[in-house]
């Protein structure tokens, strides 16, 4: 080893007598976030609304989204259809049940929040069509999953349900 590449090892290594210092925070810029939006959102059908929650139970609702109606809903323990996968948890489900009542396809995406009393998150779930959409008069079950979440959904509150209409 040379001596300058001795002197480069020595200036680059850290001192350990130093103590370290807390790094600040990374400062944050204002206005990119404004930057970045679009003046114009997309014009879209939406619903938002909180409801009560109920693990494992049918509820009935009545949202009507430019035709789509959301007549119930049901959260609770995703169960396999198959004898032979039965026994593990895996999970839990929403099953969200909508009929087109419009003279228009309708292509929704729905997302879900399941909060506890003192709101606090305790799963979130979406989807909604991947290929196709609701055609007019017909009646369909989207099935969304809360991956991962098995222990404390079953203890929420109340839920919040969005449902969006893409065109």
């Amino acid at each position: 080893m040379t001596l300058l590449s001795l002197v480069l090892l020595l200036v680059l290594q850290d001192n350990p007598t130093q103590e370290a210092k807390p790094s600040e925070p990374p400062k944050v810029e204002t206005g990119i976030l404004e930057q970045s939006t679009p003046t114009q959102p997309q014009s879209l059908s939406f619903f938002s609304g909180s409801f009560p929650f109920h693990w494992n139970q049918l509820q009935a609702l009545d949202i009507n989204v430019d035709g789509l109606k959301v007549t119930s809903l049901a959260i609770g323990k995703r169960e396999p259809k198959s004898k032979l996968f039965q026994g593990p948890n895996y999970g839990s489900r929403a099953l969200i049940h909508v009929t087109n009542t419009s003279k228009k396809s309708r292509t929704p995406g729905f997302a879900i929040a399941v909060f506890d009393k003192e709101g606090r998150l305790l799963g979130a779930a979406n989807g909604g069509t991947k290929i196709g959409t609701v055609k007019p008069g017909t009646t369909e079950t989207f099935d969304l999953a809360f991956f991962q979440v098995k222990d404390r959904l079953p203890k929420g509150d109340h839920y919040v349900l969005s449902v969006e209409l893409r065109d």
